[in-house]
C-alpha cells in the first residue's frame, strides 16, 4: 500500500453527468531508495555516488579506467578533451542542481578517463567540404555514416583499449547532418543521424554518443542547455554504464522478476500499413535487453492510429523475451509484468497469456500519461511525486511533482499522472504502481532521481527508430547500452 495515506474521500462533480458526484481518495508512497556501492542506499543518485560509489563498484564491472575514442575536427575533439578533464575534477552545482563530485579514483565513479591520441580519428577539412556539398539530402546522409564508420572501424582496429567512442560535431556539421528527408516509393522518409550511426556502430561492439562541441559551454552558442553540473552528471553516468559499470540499482523489486515493455515502429521504408513490435526487458537489477518483433499489417485508416499485435505475433515476442532471460540468466523468471501504452485487445491478450503460462506469476499492466485530469495541491507546489489518485475504480500515478528532499519541483510544465489504462494478472495494483514509480528512477542516460515513465517505455520511439536502421537480415544487438 502507498505510504503516508491521507485516504480521506473527496467528491469530484463528473463532467458527463452533472447530476452524479464521483468519489475519489488520494495517498502517496515514499520516494524510493537507491542501491550504491557496499549495501548503501539513497533516493538520489547525485547524493549516494559522491558518497558511497557507483553500485558496481568493487565488482568485477567496475573498471578502474574508462578509455575513450574520438571523432570529430581537430579543433573541435581538443575542445571535448579539455571539457571532460574540466569535468573530472567537480562541477559546481547551484540551487537544487547538485554539483558533480568529479570523476576520479577516488571521487564520483571512482574510475579514471583516459584519453589517447592514438584513440583519435580526425574528420579532414576536405573530408567536410566535400561532404557537405552533396546537394541531394538521401546521399549527404549515407556519405557520412560511411565516413563516420570508417573511422570508427579505425578506432576499434587499433591495438589499444577502447571502451566508449565520442562523435564529436561542430553546431554548423550537426546541423548540416542530423536529418535527412527525402521521397522514395513508398513515401516521404525521415531519418536521424545519432539512431543511424548507432544501427551500424552495432557490428563493432562499441557503445557511441554523438556529441555537439556548443555543449561544452567553450564555443559561444544561442542554443539553450541545461545547467553545467546537470550536463556532467548526465554525460559520466551513460558514460560510466557504456563502459560496462552500474551506477546504482533499485531496491524493493523481487528477484527473478523480468519487466517487458513493448511498443511498435514502422520499418524503414515500408508503407503505413506494416508495423513491426519491439520489445526492452529488465531484470530486478534495471538491466536490459532489446529485441525485435516480427513485422504485420496494420491499416491505421481502419483500425486507428494505435496497433495491437496478432496473437501469434504477441506469443512469439514474449517467448523470445524469456529465452533471452533464461540464455542470460540462465533460469526463467519467477515473474513477468508486461507493459503497454495502449489497451490490451483479446487476442493480443490471449497471445500474451499462452506465452507466460510457463512462468509462475504475472501480469498485463497498460499505463500511458494522462493530461486531462489534475490535482491540485493546498500551496504553491504541485502535487508530490509519489501521489496515487484513485477516482472510482481507476489509479492514476504522479511519477513527476514535488520532491521534498531536494524542496522543488524541478520541471518546467504542471505535472501530469500516469494511467493505469489496463491491468490482468497476479500482483494488487498498489504493488504494481509502486513498482512503476521505481522503474522511473533506472534511467542511466542521465542521473535524475525521477522520470515520467518506466524504463520499460522510456524511449520506445527512439529505439525503435534505431532499430528500423537495422535490416531484416541482420540480428540487432540485444544489450541496451548500444540503444542509449
Amino acid at each position: 500500500m502507498p505510504q503516508r495515506v491521507k485516504s480521506i474521500p473527496k467528491m469530484v462533480r463528473n463532467k458527463k453527468t452533472s447530476a452524479e458526484a464521483l468519489r475519489f481518495t488520494a495517498a502517496s508512497f515514499d520516494e524510493p531508495e537507491l542501491l550504491f556501492s557496499s549495501g548503501y542506499r539513497h533516493v538520489n543518485p547525485k547524493v549516494g555516488i559522491p558518497l558511497h560509489g557507483p553500485r558496481s563498484l568493487g565488482s568485477p564491472r567496475h573498471k578502474n579506467e574508462v578509455h575513450i575514442g574520438f571523432i570529430g575536427t581537430g579543433d573541435s575533439v581538443e575542445v571535448v578533451q579539455k571539457y571532460l578533464e574540466a569535468c573530472t575534477l567537480g562541477v559546481a552545482g547551484e540551487s537544487y542542481h547538485y554539483s558533480f563530485p568529479g570523476c576520479t579514483h577516488d571521487l564520483g565513479f571512482r574510475t579514471e578517463v583516459r584519453m589517447s591520441s592514438a584513440l583519435i580519428e580526425k574528420l579532414t577539412h576536405k573530408e567536410i567540404t566535400d561532404l557537405v556539398g552533396i546537394e541531394h539530402q538521401k546521399e549527404r546522409f549515407e556519405e557520412a555514416l560511411g565516413l563516420l564508420m570508417t573511422k570508427m572501424e579505425l578506432l576499434c582496429n587499433r591495438d589499444h583499449p577502447l571502451d566508449y567512442v565520442m562523435v564529436v560535431l561542430t553546431e554548423d556539421l550537426y546541423n548540416k547532418l542530423r536529418v535527412a528527408e527525402y521521397q522514395d516509393d513508398t513515401g516521404m522518409v525521415h531519418r536521424d543521424l545519432r539512431r543511424a550511426l548507432k544501427a551500424r556502430a552495432m557490428r563493432l561492439k562499441k557503445p557511441t554518443q554523438i556529441f555537439r562541441d556548443t555543449t561544452t559551454d567553450m564555443v559561444p552558442s544561442n542554443r539553450p542547455l541545461e545547467k553545467s553540473a546537470t550536463r556532467a552528471w548526465n554525460l559520466f553516468t551513460a558514460m560510466y554504464f557504456k563502459g560496462g559499470g552500474l551506477p546504482w540499482g533499485p531496491i524493493g523489486i523481487n528477484p527473478s522478476t523480468c519487466y517487458i515493455g513493448v511498443s511498435f515502429y514502422r520499418p524503414l521504408g515500408e508503407s503505413s500499413q506494416v508495423r513491426s513490435s519491439v520489445v526492452r526487458a529488465f531484470d530486478e537489477h534495471g538491466e536490459g535487453l532489446v529485441l525485435r518483433g516480427q513485422k504485420f499489417d496494420w491499416n491505421e485508416e481502419e483500425l486507428g492510429k494505435s496497433p495491437h499485435l496478432p496473437r501469434e505475433h504477441a506469443a512469439k515476442l514474449v517467448e523470445a523475451a524469456l529465452e533471452l532471460y533464461q540464455r542470460e540468466r540462465h533460469q526463467l523468471p519467477v515473474r513477468v509484468i508486461v507493459h503497454k501504452s495502449s489497451r490490451f485487445e483479446r487476442d493480443e491478450r490471449a497471445g500474451f497469456e499462452s506465452a507466460l503460462s510457463k512462468v509462475s506469476e504475472y501480469d498485463l499492466v497498460s499505463v500511458s500519461p494522462i493530461s486531462d485530469v489534475r490535482l491540485l495541491r493546498t500551496g504553491k507546489y504541485p502535487p508530490l511525486r509519489g501521489t496515487v489518485l484513485k477516482i472510482e475504480q481507476e489509479r492514476y500515478l504522479y511519477t513527476t511533482g514535488y520532491i521534498p528532499s531536494i524542496q522543488a519541483y524541478p520541471h518546467g510544465h504542471v505535472p501530469s499522472p500516469l494511467r493505469i489504462v489496463d491491468h490482468v494478472g497476479d500482483t494488487p495494483l498498489d504493488e504494481i504502481l509502486r513498482e512503476i514509480l521505481i522503474l522511473t528512477k533506472m534511467n542511466w542516460n542521465s542521473a535524475n532521481m525521477d522520470g515520467l515513465m518506466p524504463i520499460t517505455l522510456t524511449f520506445s520511439r527512439a529505439v525503435g527508430d534505431i532499430i528500423r536502421e537495422i535490416p531484416d537480415d541482420v540480428e540487432p544487438e540485444t544489450k541496451y547500452i548500444y540503444y542509449m
